[in-house]
């Protein structure tokens, strides 16, 4: 009988799986609507108070997303005595949507990647995956691989389709 070859292994293919970088991590949320008066209004004075009184440590090496979920104009100095009382201890402060901050933190994980073992590799981006931003991940991953590595490719080893090749 003949002995059977796995020559995708044999290949010297390097497989990545987006699955890799789904974000593990909870995002904390700071909503200024909870500090306006009447649901209108941001009275300076109180938000002070309110700043100085929080215990910012909570936050301490978290992402944190600060945001205004209220109809309501705040002001900018608002947004930047938060992030000026986070700043200690927060590892990544935004302001806006949720979604932004993820795609940020999925590009962290994607810039983490050591890319030593992949230097002048054949690289397959697996097609599939349940990740909530695919295409935003994998133009992350191209611009963080193809620097060093000799070629990416999309799908799976069977069928690929090219994306870059080094000249």
């Amino acid at each position: 009988m003949e002995e059977i070859v796995n020559k995708v292994k044999e290949s010297g293919l390097i497989n990545l799986d987006l699955a890799k970088y789904q974000l593990t991590e909870s995002i904390q949320l700071i909503d200024i609507a909870d500090q306006l008066w009447n649901g209108l209004v941001l009275k300076e004075k109180d938000f002070r108070a309110w700043i100085k009184e929080n215990d910012w440590t909570t936050y301490e090496g978290k992402a944190v997303l600060v945001f205004c979920s209220a109809d309501a104009i705040v002001p900018t100095w608002a947004y930047m005595l938060v992030t000026s009382s986070l700043q200690p201890y927060a590892r990544t402060i935004h302001m806006g949507k949720k979604e932004e901050l993820e795609k940020i933190l999925v590009k962290q994980l994607i810039q983490q990647t050591d890319l030593a073992p992949m230097k002048d590799g054949r690289v397959i981006i697996k097609g599939c995956s349940d990740h909530p931003y695919p295409d935003y991940a994998m133009a992350c991953l191209v611009e963080h691989l193809q620097p060093v590595v000799k070629s990416i490719m999309y799908g799976e080893p069977c069928s690929t389709v090219p994306i870059f090749k080094r000249k």
